[in-house]
C-alpha cells in the first residue's frame, strides 16, 4: 500500500503544471513546530516537527543536483572548426545550467539523521530518456539514492545567534524536522577552466593589482595576444559570478520541486558561508569540516576542500598549480570525460563528436599553469582575490503548519499541493514517527 501511495504521489507531481510551480513559488517559512514569539505575526505551532520522508528528500535532492543525462555541449565555434569546442568539464548534465558546462559544484545536506554529500558532478547519464525525451521519475530517484554519502551522524550544528545566522532567520533556519541543502562550488577549478577557456580564445591575464604582466608570458605569444591581456581581477570576478549563478539555479530548481510536492521552505543566503564550510574559528561551529587557511594578506579565511569528499583544484590537494591543471585536463579528456571518444552521449555518432575536440597540448597546459602558479605565488592562494571554495545560496525544505497561514493570510497563500500534502503523503498523521534515511 505504501509503494502504491508513493507511486500515485509521484504521478501527481508529473501532472503539476510548470507555470503553477513558477507563479505559485513563495518563501513559505513557517514550519510545523516553529514559533514567531512576538510581533504582528506572533504564532506558536501546535504541531510536532515532521521530518521529510526518504522519497520527499530524494525528490528535492534530485531537483537541486540531479543528473539529467548527457548534456549537448557548446556545439560550434567558427574559430575552432573543424574541431569541436572543448570547454566543458563534465559529460553529464544536471537540473541547472553551468557556464560552458564547467560543472564545478557539488551538494551537501543536513537533517535530523545526519549530514550528507551528494556526488553528481561527474556522474554519467544516470537514466535513459524515452523517444519523447522524458525520464521515469521513480528511476531517477533510485539512481540518485546511490549518489548519497553520509559524512556525519549529526545535523549540522549552527549556533542560533548572529553572525552564524542572520537575525531574520534565527527562528527558522535549520530547525528540527527540516532539511537544509547546501550547494558548494569549487571556485579554484572554475577559475582554471576559465583560464583554459580564455587561452583557447586567444587571451591571457595580467596582474592588475600590481599593473604587471605575468613573468614569462611572452613565450606564448603564438597562442594568445600577450600585448592585450585581460585583468586578473576581472576573470576572478567573472568566475565568481558564473559559479554564483550555478549555485542559485540549483536552489531555484529545488524551490520549484517544493511547490510540486507541497513542501514548505525557501532559498536564501542568510547563513555565514565561512561557518557553514567550517572556517568560523569557533569551536561550537565545525561546519562541514572543510580545511581552511589564514594569511595576513587576506581579509578572510580561505577554505580549500574536504579531504576525500570535495577537494579544491589547488594546494594543498595538489602540490602545485601545474598538477591542478593536469587534473583539469584529465577530467575533460580522460576516461568518462566530455571529450573522450569512449564516453557515450546523445549524438548518433558520439564517439566521433567527442573525439573531434582538440586535446590541450603540453604547451597549452604550461601556459595555463604559468598564470595559475603566478596567482598562487603572488597571493598565497588560488584564486587570488576570491575564495577557493565558495558557498552562497541554500535551500531549506520542511512541512508547513497551515494553521499559521489560515490565521494570518488571505485564501490562496498556499497551493493545493500544500493543502493536500499531509493527507496524501503522510495519510493525515501529523505526528508520524521519524524514519532513518536509508542509503
Amino acid at each position: 500500500m505504501y509503494k502504491e501511495t508513493v507511486s500515485q504521489n509521484l504521478q501527481e507531481i508529473l501532472d503539476i503544471k510548470l507555470v503553477d510551480a513558477i507563479f505559485g513559488r513563495r518563501s513559505r517559512r513557517f514550519a510545523m513546530g516553529a514559533a514567531v514569539k512576538n510581533g504582528p505575526l506572533q504564532f506558536t505551532s501546535r504541531q510536532e516537527p515532521l521530518p521529510l520522508s526518504d522519497t520527499e528528500k530524494l525528490l528535492v535532492l534530485a531537483a537541486v543536483s540531479g543528473n539529467t543525462g548527457w548534456h549537448y555541449a557548446i556545439m560550434h565555434n567558427p574559430k575552432y572548426a573543424p574541431f569541436f569546442p572543448n570547454y566543458a568539464g563534465a559529460a553529464g548534465g544536471r537540473t541547472f545550467p553551468s557556464s560552458a558546462g564547467f560543472e564545478t559544484s557539488q551538494v551537501f545536506f543536513t537533517d535530523d539523521t545526519g549530514t550528507y554529500f551528494v556526488d553528481t558532478r561527474d556522474a554519467p547519464a544516470r537514466v535513459e530518456r524515452n523517444e519523447d525525451g522524458f525520464v521515469d521519475i521513480q528511476a531517477v530517484l533510485e539512481a540518485h539514492r546511490s549518489c548519497i554519502r553520509k559524512i556525519s551522524d549529526h545535523r549540522l550544528n549552527i549556533p542560533r545567534e548572529e553572525p552564524f545566522i542572520e537575525g531574520h532567520n534565527l527562528w527558522i533556519a535549520n530547525i528540527e524536522g527540516s532539511m537544509l541543502v547546501i550547494p558548494v562550488g569549487d571556485l579554484a577549478q572554475h577559475m582554471l577552466l576559465n583560464l583554459c577557456y580564455y587561452l583557447q580564445n586567444g587571451y591571457v591575464i595580467y596582474d592588475d593589482t600590481t599593473d604587471q604582466k605575468i613573468p614569462g608570458i611572452e613565450r606564448f605569444s603564438h597562442l594568445a595576444d600577450v600585448d592585450n591581456p585581460i585583468p586578473l581581477t576581472f576573470i576572478e570576478m567573472w568566475s565568481l559570478g558564473e559559479l554564483t549563478v550555478e549555485l542559485a539555479a540549483a536552489c531555484y530548481a529545488g524551490s520549484l520541486m517544493l511547490q510540486a510536492v507541497g513542501l514548505g521552505g525557501w532559498m536564501f543566503n542568510g547563513l555565514n558561508p565561512f561557518a557553514i564550510l567550517g572556517a568560523s574559528g569557533d569551536d561550537r561551529m565545525s561546519g562541514l569540516g572543510f580545511r581552511y587557511d589564514e594569511d595576513d594578506r587576506w581579509p578572510l579565511p580561505n577554505p580549500t576542500g574536504l579531504a576525500g569528499v570535495m577537494e579544491g583544484f589547488c594546494p594543498p590537494y595538489y602540490p602545485d598549480m601545474r598538477s591542478a591543471v593536469e587534473a583539469v585536463a584529465e577530467r575533460k579528456f580522460g576516461l568518462g570525460g566530455p571529450f573522450n571518444p569512449e564516453t557515450s552521449g546523445m549524438w548518433i555518432t558520439s564517439g566521433i563528436v567527442r573525439g573531434s575536440a582538440m586535446i590541450h597540448s603540453e604547451e597549452f597546459k604550461e601556459c595555463v599553469a604559468l598564470q595559475a602558479q603566478y596567482i598562487y605565488d603572488q597571493f598565497g592562494k588560488f584564486p587570488g582575490t576570491v575564495p577557493s571554495i565558495y558557498v552562497q545560496t541554500y535551500l531549506q525544505a520542511h512541512h508547513l503548519d497551515l494553521e499559521f497561514y489560515d490565521r494570518y493570510f488571505n485564501p490562496g497563500a498556499c497551493l493545493k499541493t500544500h493543502r493536500e500534502h499531509l493527507a496524501k503523503w503522510h495519510k493525515g498523521n501529523q505526528t508520524i514517527k521519524r524514519e532513518k534515511f536509508n542509503i
